[in-house]
């Protein structure tokens, strides 16, 4: 019989969650010996908990100072959090627990790990309890519960994070980030040459809820540049309409308005560069699909310490503010895009395409050594 894994995901604050676990779940479906049931931790707390997880986009596309507030007061008050959640989402999840029966329960969102901790805690159900960490450097101490039996982290500065938060180094797995299989070229020869009479294909994206001055960078890239533009602006269905609007009518077929698309992989494969801002999904999708990123900026709180990440590695490079893209763009393309081809052989050295597999078969060896030990402990 194949073991039963329950993942503890989200819908709605943001796609990354989402995406994540898509690409654990392409794999598990792969795995005869597992068997997968993902929920909206947000639902488990009804209308009442989905409402909040709902104003993550509105917030976070209108005032990115309140989304500060709210990530600062969280993470400053960790326990306060967890038991609000615990009383919203303990009836459902109990009875979810007794239907499904997993084996195991891995949680990819940071206000579900304390609460549903707690609960377990309380009425002494002993089930193997995983956190996947979504983000990549500046972690909010939700994420490290040390009553976790395992934390799997994406990189070694959020390991690090996690012991400054008292986790025990032997309870972390740094195993990267995962990302789903459709971002992966077929090909890794990719190039860039911008020369005379070739256009410099720019994607243009913030995230599944479309934030940031994407009218701006699309107008200074078209203005000097020979170059074509593709805007995502996510579910941020006024956005859309504004920039078709404003740029449609002045530069026709050169720019190209997309809203929410689950095709993001074939616009980064079609694209010589991606603006983004330093949503740690977005970022490894784009460089999984080996697509250099000009990162405009980061939400305050987890993401703020992310594009200094990225161009750390050469992934990518920062651009600030507006006033710094053409100059940015100018060196990027000095000797036939020297840099930028630069940055494509150190996205094509970082990125690790087994990561999904790797995390799949570390939760199987969790559980297979959790139920050796109950076995153990009844043979005493």
């Amino acid at each position: 019989m194949g073991k039963k894994v329950l993942i503890i995901s989200s819908d709605n604050t943001g796609h990354g969650h989402k995406s994540i676990t898509e690409s654990l779940c392409e794999k598990i479906r792969m795995a005869a010996e597992i068997e997968v049931h993902v929920v909206d931790g947000f639902s488990l707390g009804g209308n009442p908990l989905l409402n909040i997880g709902k104003t993550y986009g509105p917030i976070t596309r209108k005032s990115e100072n309140l989304w500060e507030m709210v990530f600062n007061f969280s993470a400053d008050n960790p326990t306060l959090i967890n038991k609000f959640i615990e009383i919203l989402i303990k009836n459902n999840f109990l009875k979810l627990l007794d239907e499904v029966k997993p084996d195991m329960i891995l949680c990819v969102h940071p206000n579900f790990n304390g609460s549903i901790l707690n609960i377990l805690e309380k009425q002494s159900i002993k089930i193997p309890f995983i956190t996947l960490i979504a983000d990549l450097v500046n972690i909010s101490p939700l994420w490290a519960d040390k009553r976790a039996d395992y934390i799997i982290s994406p990189t070694i500065e959020a390991r690090d994070k996690c012991i400054g938060y008292g986790v025990p180094a032997e309870n972390i797995k740094v195993l990267g980030f995962p990302v789903r299989s459709s971002f992966f070229r077929n090909s890794s020869n990719k190039k860039v040459s911008y020369l005379s009479g070739t256009p410099l294909k720019c994607l243009i994206m913030s995230g599944g809820e479309g934030v940031g001055n994407m009218k701006n960078i699309a107008e200074i890239l078209l203005d000097h540049f020979d170059s074509k533009v593709k805007i995502v602006a996510g579910r941020n269905a006024k956005l859309k309409t504004m920039l078709e609007q404003s740029l449609k009518s002045k530069y026709g077929d050169k720019v190209e308005i997309y809203g929410f698309t689950k095709n993001i992989q074939d616009l980064m494969f079609e694209s010589d560069i991606a603006f983004t801002r330093g949503s740690p999904n977005v970022m490894f999708e784009a460089v999984s699909s080996n697509t250099p990123i000009i990162i405009t900026g980061a939400l305050p709180g987890q993401e703020e310490d992310n594009p200094a990440f990225a161009e750390k590695l050469n992934l990518g490079v920062i651009c600030k503010d507006t006033s710094e893209i053409k100059p940015t763009i100018t060196q990027l393309l000095e000797n036939n895009a020297e840099k930028l081809n630069n940055i494509i052989n150190c996205q094509r050295n970082f990125i690790k395409p087994q990561v999904s597999e790797e995390i799949i078969q570390f939760i199987l060896e969790v559980e297979n050594r959790f139920e050796w030990n109950l076995e153990l402990a009844k043979s005493v």
